[in-house]
This record gives C-alpha cells, structure tokens and sequence, in this order.
C-alpha cells in the first residue's frame, strides 16, 4: 500500500462509550465483515478474548485494518477502562490520528478528558464521534456546549443532527450543506429540513471563519464576501486539523451506522498520512539523534508498540513500520544482535495472514523474535536505529501472592511474565526480606483482574495478603563493644577477643586502627565478614542495619587456638555488645510520588497528604486545568493511597511513585512496628 494512502488511527473514549460498536459499523460499511457482531452476543471482531468476552469490555489494543475507496485504515481499538491505560500509552506513541468517542446520553466523562489530554499532549489530530444520539432525553446543543467546556474551544461540529431520541435518523453536514439520511439500511443524501437550517448555516459559518485563519489569501476573499471552494474549505479544514487548532466533531448512532461513512471519508480527507507530522524521536547505536522520514525509500525500522500473547502463534508483536520496508526472511536488528523475521503477518481481530513484506507506514505484526517486547525496536543491521521508548506508569500499590497448592510454583513464574509481557504496567517482585512475591498495578481492580486471569487462563488457584514494608535499622551515636569467642572442647579450640568502635555513616563500611599485632592482619577479613553478617539483623526488630562504620580497634589471639571461624563469631559479638549503646532507631522507606488531578482537588488532595505524614516538595500547574503536586511521603501511608486518590478525585487523579531514600521513623511509630514485625517475624 502507497504510504500517503495510510491511516493509522485509534479509537478511544470512556468505558461503554461504545468504541467496539463503532469499530464493527466501520469494519462492515468497509466491507472487511459480511456483518456486525454486537457486544452483548460476544461475537465482535475487536473483543475475542475469553477476559473480554466474559466482562464485557475491551482490555487490549485489537487492530482491525480496512480498505476503503483505495486507502487502508488500520483501526486501533483500545480498552476504555483506566487499568488499562497502558494500551492507550502504548498505541498513541505511534499514531497520528484518533476517534474519541463520547456516549451522548452521558457526556463528557473521567475517561473521556483523559484520553483528550494524552492525545493533545502527544499532539495527535483528534476527530470526536458523539455516539448514541438516539438515546432518551440528548440535547445535542447541551452536549456540544458540555465537551466544548471540558475539552476546550477548539472543538468544531462538522454536523448538526435531524430527529430525536428514536426518531434520530440523520445530520446535516456542516461543511458541504448535505443531509445524510438513514433510511432503514443505510445513509443516503437528502435536503436539510427547513426547520434545522439556520442553525447548520450558522455551524457553516463558523467553519468558514476557521479555514479564513488558516491562509492570508483565504482571509481577505472572506473579508471580500467571497464564497469558498469545497476543496479550498476541504484543504483548509486538514491544515487545521493537524496544527491541533482544530477538533472535529460529528455525531451519530454506530448500532445504525448513522455518521459511518462521513467518519471513513473524514480519515482520508482530515487526518495526516504517515509521513505527514514530526516523527518519532530516535538515535543510532551511538547514542546520536537520528531523524527517520517516513518513507519506503529509507532502511527498514519498526517499533514495537503492543505483545501479544497467544495460546497457538506464542509471542505476537505488534509494530509500526516507521521507514522503508520489511520483507518475510530479513535480518533485523533487535536489541544488540540481529534475528531473522520468520513469520510475517497483517492482524485483523485475533485472525493472522500472512504477508510477504510491509511498507513504511503501515502496521504488522511478527512472531517469533526471542525476548522482543513492547517498546523495542527492529531495525536494518546496515542503519542501526533505536527509537525513544513510550514511558509507561509505573505500579502503585502491591498484594503480595500466596499460593493455594505449591506444586503451582513451577506454572506461576511463567504466567507472570506472560502476563508482564501483555502488560507493562504489570510489575512482579520477589522480596527476599518478607519472603513475599508481590504483584503491582495501577489499582486494586487492576491487580484483581491480573489475579482472575491467573486462575481462570492459567489455572493458578492463590489468595493474597497485605504487602510488608520493608524498614531498615541504623545507628545515631557512637559506641564501642567487645567480641569474645573462647571455647575449648579438646583438641583445636576457638579463640577470638576483639574491641569494635561503631559509628553513624553514609554506608556500611569497615576498617581497621589496631597497633602493634593486637590481631594479625590475615584475621582483619573475619572481622569483617561477621561485622557485615551481624548488619543483616538488627536488634530492635529484626531489620537490615544501614549506615553504620565498624572499627576495629583492639583485641587479642591465641598462637593455636585462633582461626577465621573465631574472630568472625567475635566479630558479630562485639556489634551486639555495643548495639543498643549506639542509640539504634527504625528507618522507614520514603517515596517520591507525583499526584495529577485537577486544580479544583487540589486543597483536598493537599488535606489527604498531610494526615500522610507528607511533605510538599513542589506544586506544578500542567495543561487543560490540572495540577502536579510533588511530595515525599512514608511508603506505609500510601499502601492504599490509589483508591482514596480516585475518591477525593472522582476517579479523574492518579500517581506515580519512586523510591527516594530511608528516614527515621517517628519516635511514637517505634513500638507499633517493633510489635507488629515481631509477631510477623
């Protein structure tokens, strides 16, 4: 496929705006299916997946390409739902066009604002398609003035609707002044009721004024009463479109195929080609920025922008082919060595074809490329090129794993990484310190659905419990200790006597001040391997030791009794001797988390923190009317800060979260640690 007849395109909006219904409308107007499945029956081309089926919903990115009047139009349809949000991530990163979808009896909705923002921010030409306008009680003027007010005024109908609630049959096109009627089967042109004609006149009117903006030959033929060509507004409307001064909107009823067809020609008309817009970042394997035109003249690279796994084909990669071509059996190189493209596909739904080569533009997918996932790139050997990874979100809260039957353990390291795979947002550790496997995600819904996939995918039956945290013990004064190792028992014996000074440091560090052979220098290294032995465990409750330098300082050996085994036992002696003189405290991880939401929560959000333990580091004002606020806060407080978060925010905040560095933990907090870890240990 010629690469200016390429639209890539994703379809988003809020969970059960109807995306999946307005992908099968597409997908059978363009005659890719003889007909449309519907989501109740479970039979849509985009929702295959048992998960899916089963709840309902989308929670992958599906690619459904169609071909229509010579172009190809690969759709991209994505999950609604904000656990998901990964797959909107992902997929935005290397499109350059997009359907929001507005469900007309709700509105403007948390997910719809969301994915606005991402795609604005990513500077992704947007269309929005009001769907369901044959609801009960949709004011489409109320509508309209909801998402200009929420998603800005750069919103401009295309269209105007005819009829109402069920009798909704139609619109008139704002821009060519046609009604487009549905007659029982599908769309046909049709005059504007007389009644609906000053307000599509003034829609038109409005458009005219944005396409005078576009061009100074154009604004002086407006100010001239001159009338516009429909290439000329046609023309014009695309300029604007891709600078983002301009979002579409039409509305329609995808059940009825009602605003279909206007929305394909809209693709091919509006929306950028592939090599229209900047491209994606990337650099050489020297690390030097590199500019990748869109072109099939170009040497091969691709992107990776969604893995897939699947019970029969194994890892499926999703990529977008960013420059040249990539032909069945080239070598490509693919994190720091090369691997030959054995298996080369188009994907429509969960159907693979297979295809000999794919052009610069376009999307495919490969199998079979060991240790590839989302966010690597393919590339030709003979022009390395390594393109900017999407930044996914990292997890926020844990539930650590308990098995039902141990004889799972062999399945679950494997499902996990599967599921890792599918999923970036997914995070999977192993605390050696609790003795807890943790899984981490975006929310408790997030983590539960990755726990239900568990048992119902991979037949893995487990509970959960609550995640420990991990606190440290370290010293704040210091003091000295004596290590005493004598034993006789016959034979050989055991003789080791050393004096430690230990002191508060940056890390855990051990010398040596001992004068005049006190202790020979080949005994120095069991000192020190029993000091840094005995820092596994502190004293207090049983924590890792941290910041602590030990010195030896005196002491005295045997000519035939001394040995290793001694003086490393003297060693962790005098660290206990002189440990609770050292003034021992409890150190507790602290996070760095950055909240987004909008301005009008942020004095809650700021309340919330502060019964935290919080300390405000930065307040930030962000795009559309939103906040960041920096904060370095306890990692206990946050266990279950994602849910309060989504509260105090109406769903419309989130949060990332890094680790920063270990504090000491309030002196009125010691005894209830010290009990609980106790009990625990």
């Amino acid at each position: 496929m010629n690469t200016n007849n390429i639209r890539n395109v994703v379809i988003l909006g809020h969970q059960g705006s109807g995306k999946t219904s307005l992908v099968e409308s597409l997908a059978f107007t363009a005659k890719l299916i003889p007909q449309k499945g519907e989501v109740e029956k479970k039979n849509t081309i985009s929702d295959y997946t048992a998960d899916e089926q089963r709840r309902g919903g989308s929670i992958q990115t599906t690619v459904i390409p169609l071909e229509y009047n010579g172009y190809k139009i690969n759709l991209l349809d994505i999950p609604g739902n904000d656990d998901f949000i990964s797959e909107a991530i992902g997929v935005t990163g290397v499109v350059k066009g997009a359907v929001l979808v507005i469900d007309a009896s709700v509105g403007v909705q948390v997910g719809t604002i969301k994915h606005y923002n991402m795609l604005k921010k990513k500077g992704v030409p947007t269309f929005i398609f009001v769907n369901k306008m044959d609801k009960e009680e949709v004011d489409f003027d109320l509508v309209l003035e909801d998402i200009r007010e929420k998603l800005g005024k750069e919103v401009i109908s295309f269209c105007y609707p005819l009829g109402h609630e069920k009798s909704f049959d139609g619109f008139a096109n704002a821009v060519d002044l046609k009604a487009h009627i549905y007659n029982g089967k599908e769309c046909v042109e049709a005059e504007i009721y007389p009644d609906k004609r000053d307000k599509v006149l003034e829609l038109h009117n409005t458009i005219v004024e944005e396409v005078a903006k576009t061009d100074d030959a154009l604004l002086e033929k407006f100010f001239n009463g001159e009338d516009f060509s429909q290439k000329e507004i046609r023309d014009s409307l695309r300029i604007g479109v891709l600078r983002g001064d301009l979002t579409p909107l039409i509305v329609g009823c995808a059940t009825k195929n009602i605003g279909i067809q206007t929305l394909l020609n809209m693709f091919i008309y509006y929306l950028p080609k592939p090599n229209d817009l900047k491209p994606l970042e990337a650099h050489d394997e020297n690390g030097n920025d590199k500019v990748v035109p869109t072109s099939v003249d170009e040497p091969f690279s691709a992107y990776v922008f969604k893995t897939i796994v699947d019970q029969y084909a194994g890892t499926v990669n999703l990529i977008k082919v960013c420059s040249g071509v990539l032909h069945l059996g080239d070598e490509v190189y693919v994190n720091g060595g090369t691997q030959r493209v054995s298996m080369l596909y188009t994907m429509t739904g969960k159907k693979l074809d297979n295809v000999s080569e794919v052009g610069a533009g376009d999307i495919c997918a490969v199998t079979r490329l060991e240790k590839v996932r989302s966010g690597d790139s393919l590339s030709s050997p003979k022009s390395i090129t390594i393109f900017k990874p999407v930044k996914y979100p990292t997890a926020v809260i844990y539930k650590a794993i308990v098995l039902d039957n141990k004889n799972d353990e062999s399945k679950l390291g494997p499902a996990l990484a599967k599921m890792q795979l599918e999923d970036p947002a997914l995070d999977v550790k192993r605390n050696n310190e609790t003795k807890q496997l943790l899984l981490g995600g975006l929310s408790d819904s997030h983590i539960n659905f990755a726990l239900e996939k568990l048992k119902t995918t991979y037949k893995i039956n487990l509970t959960t419990e609550k995640m420990k945290i991990i606190y440290r013990e370290s010293i704040r004064s210091t003091a000295e200790g004596d290590g005493r190792y004598v034993k006789q028992s016959g034979g050989s014996g055991f003789y080791g006597v050393v004096k430690m000074r230990f002191e508060p440091a940056e890390e855990n560090v051990f010398a040596e001040e001992v004068f005049g052979g006190a202790v020979p220098k080949n005994y120095f290294p069991a000192v020190e391997k029993g000091f840094f032995e005995a820092l596994n465990s502190g004293l207090l409750a049983g924590f890792p030791v941290i910041g602590v330098r030990g010195v030896l300082v005196d002491g005295k050996y045997h000519p035939v009794d001394s040995n290793e085994q001694a003086f490393k036992m003297a060693g962790i002696l005098a660290f206990k001797d002189a440990y609770l003189k050292c003034r021992p405290v409890i150190l507790e991880p602290i996070m760095r988390i950055r909240v987004n939401a909008e301005t009008k929560y942020t004095g809650n959000i700021l309340s919330d923190l502060n019964t935290r333990r919080a300390r405000i580091q930065n307040i930030e004002e962000k795009e559309h009317g939103y906040q960041e606020i920096e904060a370095l806060v306890p990692e206990a407080e946050i266990i279950d800060y994602v849910t309060q978060l989504k509260s105090l925010t109406q769903a419309s905040g989130f949060f990332n979260r890094e680790f920063v560095d270990y504090e000491e933990l309030p002196e009125y907090l010691k005894d209830k640690v010290i009990q609980e870890n106790k009990i625990t240990q």
